[in-house]
């Protein structure tokens, strides 16, 4: 059905207002999805625990709003945004809330879980806004909306100070508090999405599991998948092991470090929109172009020696100085940034019936990278000795991404394919 019918009924302002609310919403959720980065660090030492045990705490929310994505965007699909994304808001926030009371290492992990489903909320967002703007301008509504990942820079900046006067437990109990009051605000503010009333208004029933996952079997998706992998997995571990890496091959301190991944995290989500507006007017196929060479270019100056010996001494003494690394660090967080949001331009142009469990699936599998990513990266340095074995790992899979899809888009062009307009301009 064309947008225009399906949108016959919409006040003049309703787009914008969900739009706004349910951005402000995911900023909350990211902020409460990445509470672990501050107050694990003095959950750690309170329960002495080793680094394998303060991984898997710190990465288990990461992990279960990565991986309940799929079932979120499903779920909103078939019961409206409206309603799902309340009632994981106020989930998460009981969850968030519990976690102030736990005093062993198991019912922390447990909470973990919970605290996970503010992540998965971007699923539900990504779904519920989309419906209610014409295709030319989902591109940049959702890129807005995305930009809600600027959510863990508030808990990076505002939770080491309410840790330090009140404790850990009460960074919980008032991010929960305000993650409910979030939600109430969201369920009297917003209406259901138009896509959702249309289907109601007809009477047409629910798809049935299986018809909603029969998009997953084609490849498109999972190349979709893999370009998400990168530009939000791939931004969300450099986010992480940014202060590790300046501490320990520049010798930086570990409080201009973490400015400097703070630096890295606030731009490249704000950008994000910015990616969303180029999708629309350039298309998203030339911005994934644009952003795969960048990167691709990028990764492979990074992936050269650092200019001053590491901690250990496994780095000669010349190749990237501390500026080049910081400038050119920059200029890859700010093209992730655009492919973000072009990733995303492609899913309802492409998918316009089935954007929630297609936007579940990408969603978790840019969400798996940023709990893979970073183990991935320890795991080379452990075995090469070489601190920037993580960047020749962005390397490969960028250059992968790229080669995939001009295969793929050549193919499609031989076929006498074409993509929706809107998406591959």
């Amino acid at each position: 059905m064309p947008f225009s019918e399906k949108t016959q009924s919409m006040s003049a302002g309703e787009p914008a207002r969900a739009l706004w609310i349910s951005t402000v919403a995911f900023t909350v959720c990211f902020a409460v999805w990445t509470i672990f980065a501050i107050i694990g660090i003095r959950i750690k030492q309170e329960l002495g625990l080793n680094e394998a045990e303060f991984g898997l705490l710190v990465g288990t929310p990461v992990l279960t709003g990565s991986v309940v994505r799929i079932l979120l965007g499903i779920w909103t699909s078939r019961y409206g945004g409206r309603l799902v994304y309340t009632l994981t808001m106020l989930a998460a926030a009981v969850a968030t809330f519990l976690l102030s009371y736990a005093t062993t290492y198991a019912e922390m992990l447990i909470a973990g879980l919970g605290v996970g489903l503010a992540g998965g909320s971007f699923a539900v967002g990504v779904a519920y806004v989309s419906p209610f703007f014409p295709p030319d301008k989902q591109g940049t509504a959702l890129g807005i909306f995305g930009a809600g990942n600027v959510g863990a820079a508030v808990t990076k900046f505002a939770a080491p100070f309410v840790l330090i006067a009140w404790g850990w437990q009460a960074v919980a109990e008032i991010w929960a508090l305000v993650l409910a009051a979030t939600a109430i605000i969201f369920w009297f503010s917003t209406t259901d999405d138009p896509a959702f009333r249309d289907r109601r208004s007809r009477g047409v029933g629910s798809k049935s599991f299986l018809e909603e996952f029969a998009p997953l079997r084609s490849v498109q998706v999972w190349r979709f998948s893999l370009y998400y992998f990168f530009a939000f997995g791939g931004f969300v571990a450099l986010s992480l092991w940014l202060p590790r890496y300046l501490v320990g091959v520049y010798g930086f301190n570990l409080e201009a470090a973490g400015m400097i991944a703070a630096a890295y995290s606030i731009p490249g989500s704000i950008f994000r929109a910015f990616g969303g507006v180029l999708s629309d007017k350039k298309g998203a196929r030339s911005v994934m172009y644009a952003m795969l060479a960048v990167s691709a270019v990028a990764t492979l100056i990074l992936s050269l020696p650092a200019a001053a010996a590491s901690a250990s001494g496994s780095d000669p003494a010349f190749g990237v100085t501390p500026v080049i690394f910081i400038v050119v660090i920059f200029v890859l967080g700010f093209f992730m940034s655009l492919g973000k949001a072009a990733v995303y331009k492609h899913i309802p142009a492409y998918y316009p019936e089935s954007v929630g469990a297609v936007g579940g699936i990408v969603g978790m599998m840019g969400g798996l990278g940023g709990f893979i990513l970073p183990i991935a990266f320890g795991l080379l340095k452990d075995i090469t000795g070489l601190w920037s074995s993580c960047f020749l790992l962005l390397f490969v899979i960028v250059v992968a991404s790229l080669i995939w899809m001009h295969l793929s888009v050549k193919q499609l062009s031989r076929q006498g394919h074409s993509a929706p307009a809107v998406a591959a301009t």
